[in-house]
């Protein structure tokens, strides 16, 4: 997954979720990385630097225990297919429905790190964290704590 280019035209994933998911069927850990992904992309392109970054979040996780580095980078591969095929709305919409309500969550705390990784929050990521804050139903206090959090980690 080197330095590929990805566009995000719709990031807008509000309103109702998908009757027909784009996945067939997704593990919790593929699910899970579905929405990582879309966070490194949503500034319009992966750089090597990121795609090491989630390979780091996701391979320290419980959630990936047994996964081995080339099960990690083929599932990563893979979900960026599909990425791709079917934008940023259908593939976080889809991907959410494979996660618990506590799973949703976390996965927004990972994605706000991700985006936020660089200690910049710019302005096509922040209307993607908003508008993933939103599908993943987590409250307006928690988003700006998680923000807030992870831009002080990031600093330095």
């Amino acid at each position: 997954m080197a330095e590929q280019q990805q566009s995000n035209e719709n990031l807008s994933f509000q309103g109702e979720p998908k009757k027909h998911s784009i996945f067939n069927s997704l593990s919790r850990a593929e699910a899970f990385a579905a929405i990582a992904l879309a966070a490194i992309a949503s500034d319009g392109y992966f750089t090597n630097t990121e795609t090491r970054t989630i390979f780091l979040v996701l391979s320290r996780m419980k959630l990936f225990e047994g996964y081995s580095e080339v099960q990690i980078k083929s599932v990563l591969d893979n979900l960026l297919q599909f990425l791709k095929q079917h934008g940023t709305e259908a593939f976080v919409n889809s991907a959410k429905e494979f996660l618990s309500p506590e799973l949703q969550a976390t996965a927004f705390a990972v994605s706000v790190d991700l985006v936020l990784s660089d200690g910049v929050l710019h302005k096509k990521e922040e209307k993607f964290l908003a508008d993933l804050q939103h599908a993943l139903g987590v409250s307006d206090e928690t988003a700006d704590q998680l923000i807030h959090a992870m831009l002080i980690k990031n600093r330095g």
